[in-house]
């Protein structure tokens, strides 16, 4: 009786794990091979072609290939026509198979879209709910950037954006200038000294890194940047990890294997969220302990504040802290120190629009440090940011993946399908801003014409755009003016101009320029 029960649980054993692997099967093919065929015919038959993917890798390969080529050496002169060097793919499939076309990244189809007025739409607040980040594209910034702000979707970005939006808002982003002021004064100091020592060429994205990093330490998380150093170097390394990493995501739960990066990466993470912890554990015990009557006025204040209430449908954990805190130390810092950097080289290259901004700020502040309200004025130095911004944005693509099935356009969207907005190739586009569409002018952004929100979207748009946009924006004026009128700056001979993508567009062997101190 005994051996028949035994026997009989056994086979149910077998039975429920026969079950279990057929299910994981099923899903696996489904997930890697029918839903994405379902969607590759149903939008051939709308019309929509591209490159043919291979099993499992899709057109990855052939991605590498082609960009590898095309970076593998620095451009001979410097000019800004780059969306060759950076995307020569878009470039090879929007001429074989039209404007718009599918490729694929592993199993992931992506249809690459550049109609205006159906950008305008789907970054419209009909589709915030229906559309958002892909499974993909949060499994490659897990380890990274988390489930925050940039990742979430749906109900959870709802309240996550509701909960750090007054962080960059109001009276509260006016209280800011001031410590952007002071942290700018300590940057210009250290790039005195370096000129006094003999050292005047300089790599100035290292000085916009740390500065930018300072600032968003103390305005958003009360600390400096020495403190938070260390979390900015482990994400920098995580930042280019994930980025190799997320070339081997194709396979069926590579995630899962211990391989070099995996390894690397989760000691990473480990270490970055062992020092957010301190910092965390730090703010609450002034308040346990009395120190404190609050968490603070800003952006962890508010965020911790947060684990005290009770939201319907949605939990603030520590977990969901740390990848707050990831994410804008990350987006608060690199994304600016790079429009920093950019813009440096564009006025190292074009002196006399480096003038004509110089005089501009000396005629607004009165030869004083920018205040909030001097900022407005800087017209000059806005269309100089913004033309920096549309000919090198540091976000180069904006991606959305249709969560149910909808319309747009002429098009029907299945669900399942990752529509991605090349905002470079946008920028960069002949036809929306003309001949001069390489060169920097930044009397373009004199008017109106160029139509924010449609074709010029550095910062998104929509209701998902980005939360620091005014942030960013103050900072990059309060910098560049005070950067302008302590120095005048050229390009260097040793200067070598190659852009690259590792998330976002940088220059990959820095920017190199000569100071000369001014007195004014």
């Amino acid at each position: 009786m005994a051996f028949t029960i035994l026997l009989l649980s056994l086979l149910l054993l077998l039975l429920l794990s026969l079950l279990l692997l057929l299910k994981v099967v099923y899903v696996t093919l489904s997930c890697y091979w029918l839903t994405p065929r379902r969607i590759q015919k149903f939008m051939q038959r709308q019309g929509i072609n591209g490159p043919k993917p291979k099993f499992l890798v899709g057109n990855l390969t052939e991605m590498a290939s082609i960009i590898s080529k095309t970076t593998s050496s620095d451009l001979d002169s410097i000019h800004h026509d780059i969306v060759g060097r950076l995307m020569p793919h878009y470039i090879l499939w929007s001429r074989q198979y039209g404007k718009r076309f599918i490729y694929w990244c592993g199993s992931e189809p992506r249809m690459c879209l550049t109609d205006t007025e159906m950008i305008k739409e789907l970054l419209s607040a009909k589709y915030t709910k229906i559309s958002g980040k892909s499974w993909l594209q949060q499994q490659n910034s897990k380890h990274f950037i988390g489930r925050g702000l940039l990742m979430a979707n749906g109900k959870d970005w709802y309240h996550q954006r509701h909960i750090v939006a007054p962080a960059f808002m109001g009276d509260k982003l006016k209280s800011h200038a001031g410590y952007m002021v002071e942290c700018t004064k300590q940057m210009l100091q250290s790039l005195h000294a370096e000129v006094a020592s003999g050292g005047a060429e300089v790599e100035i994205g290292e000085y916009f890194t740390r500065l930018t990093g300072d600032i968003i330490s103390r305005t958003e998380f009360d600390s400096s940047y020495d403190k938070g150093k260390k979390i900015f170097h482990l994400l920098n390394s995580l930042q280019h990890l994930c980025a190799q990493s997320s070339r081997h995501f194709w396979f069926p739960g590579s995630r899962y294997i211990p391989s070099k990066y995996n390894r690397e990466i989760k000691a990473m993470k480990m270490e970055v969220e062992k020092l957010l912890i301190e910092i965390i554990q730090s703010r609450k015990d002034c308040v346990e302990i009395g120190r404190s009557e609050s968490y603070g006025n800003d952006l962890l204040g508010m965020l911790l504040a947060e684990t005290q209430k009770k939201r319907e449908g949605f939990s603030f954990n520590l977990q969901l802290i740390m990848d707050q805190c990831k994410t804008f130390y990350f987006a608060g810092h690199e994304t600016t120190a790079l429009l920093l950097t950019w813009t440096a080289m564009l006025l190292a290259t074009n002196p006399t629009w480096q003038e004509r901004a110089r005089a501009e700020v000396l005629q607004v502040c009165g030869g004083k440090n920018p205040s909030h309200d001097d900022l407005p004025k800087l017209t000059l130095l806005n269309m100089i940011i913004n033309e920096s911004l549309r000919l090198y944005p540091p976000a180069s693509l904006l991606p959305r993946m249709a969560f149910e099935d909808f319309k747009l356009g002429d098009l029907h969207i299945p669900k399942g399908l990752s529509i991605w907005i090349s905002v470079l190739a946008l920028h960069h586009s002949e036809e929306l801003w003309g001949k001069d569409v390489h060169e920097f002018n930044p009397e373009r952004f004199a008017g109106k014409s160029f139509a924010p929100g449609r074709h010029f979207m550095p910062f998104a748009a929509g209701p998902r755009n980005c939360v620091g946009q005014s942030f960013a924006m103050m900072e990059a004026k309060i910098i560049l003016a005070m950067f302008l009128t302590r120095f005048s700056f050229t390009i260097s001979d040793n200067y070598r101009h190659a852009p690259v993508i590792v998330l976002t567009l940088k220059p990959k062997h820095g920017v190199l320029i000569k100071l000369k101190p001014l007195t004014h």
